[in-house]
């Protein structure tokens, strides 16, 4: 038989075909939590790691897919699996029944005992789940951990940030104890030496991929997969190299060794990146310049949102004034009643009623777009009121002289009344899209990695806040001035053409 030999060249291509053609497994997570679940590599920040990452990766290999993150914030994770912006939810998601309302659970790939955390310190720390009653106890919300606490009569403070900012709070005395998962306790609060973490009998939490109600088979699938990985060891390896292999989770596997025989390896490079922090000047020296990239790829985000924002609250500002100033009573009737909507709600209800209630109505938007959306409707509210105020500037006198000498009402406006009316008007537009660009961080909720959730994902997986938040902060400031400075050379080219016109 005549062999055929094929160049090495071709077998590439047509491998990195056949690996580009699979499809994605898209999985919803949460990297601002922080370590060991979804985070940012301390020691390379444009890598995603963690080990429901690798979980993720391995389950995606057993499908026959590639294992794609899709950014969320943890409360929300299920809310954007409902509206599909992910096949499955992977992040900490624990077991419980208002869970089940709203997805279908996997079986669990993990469980972890709650642990006690208090100041070492502290002689009247709270040590039993009895003595938390009337104690500020600290925790993730929507936790198992945030129940067990109020059961106990605790005066219970969550935290939507990073992990990090709970033990934070601990350690300066805002709070008496924190109570929550073991992994989280393992690796924000058991190297520290200010902190004691108490394992008792406090309650075990269970977690599930979840994934839409109406994904039957994609549920079974996983299900095949995770006892795949449990029986031949992957899921054990995998939490022994990362430090997190307990008695509950060999138990809940059906493995009668809790001792772990394999070193934890990423839990050590984690802490040995984050357990102690470089002087300042160091970290401005080796590890700000990595992470340059991705603020400028946020602030890029950053800046695009908030242009398309401010230019359709412009133009739709402009037609609100006007047709309050110069409409008949029903136009003028229902701009102020667009104008105090917006004004008296929440940007953040308005953003969330549009990416996920408009596909209760048959409409989708994708991310961009609604955040674009949401903040141009919002801001439109506030420069209808700006350009109202600068036409109300003018001198009534004008528009009737314009008016005798035969202009019409258009006419009057773009010759006479707008020219003047952008000038009073240019300075607080300035203002709106300096507070555009700060508010755009909202469009985080609806899966957009912008500035400031760059800024929070890299601060809690490096610990590092003061740092950061001084270098994100530059960032905003870059973006800011130029459109601060042109806006005070149109006003000044204003006033000298209004001047030159003046009789």
């Amino acid at each position: 038989m005549r062999r055929v030999r094929v160049p090495l060249g071709l077998v590439l291509v047509v491998t990195a075909l056949t690996a580009s053609a699979k499809e994605p497994l898209r999985w919803g997570a949460d990297s601002q939590g922080g370590a060991p679940y979804v985070f940012q590599d301390p020691m390379d920040p444009t890598r995603l790691t963690g080990f429901e990452v690798e979980l993720a990766g391995l389950l995606a290999s057993r499908l026959g897919l590639t294992s794609q993150p899709v950014a969320g914030p943890w409360d929300k994770l299920l809310e954007l699996l409902a509206r599909g912006d992910f096949e499955l939810a992977l992040n900490g998601i624990e077991v419980a029944e208002e869970k089940k309302r709203v997805a279908l659970l996997s079986r669990p790939y993990f469980a972890a005992a709650e642990v006690l955390t208090v100041r070492r310190a502290d002689a009247s720390a709270p040590r039993t789940l009895e003595a938390l009653a009337g104690r500020k106890v600290g925790t993730l919300p929507g936790s198992l951990a945030e129940r067990i606490a109020q059961r106990h009569g605790a005066d219970v403070r969550t935290y939507e940030g990073g992990q990090d900012e709970i033990y934070d709070d601990l350690k300066l005395g805002r709070t008496d104890a924190v109570l929550l998962d073991d992994p989280v306790a393992r690796y924000y609060a058991d190297f520290d030496e200010a902190l004691e973490s108490i394992r008792g009998d406090f309650g075990v939490v269970e977690y599930a991929i979840a994934v839409r109600l109406d994904d039957q088979p994609r549920l079974e699938a996983l299900n095949r997969a995770l006892d795949g990985l449990a029986a031949d060891g992957s899921l054990r390896a995998l939490y022994e190299r990362w430090g997190l292999w307990t008695a509950a989770t060999a138990k809940l596997l059906g493995d009668a060794d809790a001792t772990p025989r394999a070193h934890a390896i990423e839990y050590d490079r984690w802490k040995t990146a984050v357990g102690h922090l470089p002087p300042f000047w160091e970290r401005v020296r080796t590890r700000y310049p990595s992470y340059l990239p991705l603020f400028m790829k946020g602030a890029a985000l950053t800046l695009l949102a908030s242009l398309a924002a401010m230019a359709l609250a412009i133009a739709l500002g402009v037609l609100l004034a006007v047709g309050r100033r110069f409409g008949p009573g029903a136009v003028r009737w229902a701009c102020v009643a667009y104008i105090e909507f917006f004004r008296g709600t929440p940007l953040l209800v308005q953003l969330t009623m549009i990416y996920f209630g408009l596909p209760e109505l048959g409409v989708r938007l994708d991310p961009f777009a609604a955040g674009v959306i949401a903040l141009g409707l919002n801001y439109a509210a506030a420069e209808a009121e700006n350009y109202r105020a600068g036409l109300e500037s003018v001198p009534r006198g004008q528009q009737e002289a314009a008016q005798v000498l035969g202009l019409s009402t258009l006419q009057t406006l773009r010759f006479v009344v707008g020219p003047q009316a952008v000038r009073i008007s240019i300075p607080p537009m300035t203002n709106d899209f300096i507070a555009l660009l700060k508010d755009s961080s909202l469009v985080s909720v609806v899966t957009l990695t912008e500035l400031t959730k760059t800024y929070t994902t890299l601060a809690n997986s490096t610990r590092d806040h003061l740092g950061l938040g001084l270098l994100v902060a530059l960032c905003y400031l870059l973006v800011g001035l130029p459109f601060a400075r042109l806006a005070r050379v149109v006003e000044a080219r204003f006033a000298r053409h209004l001047s030159r016109e003046a009789p």
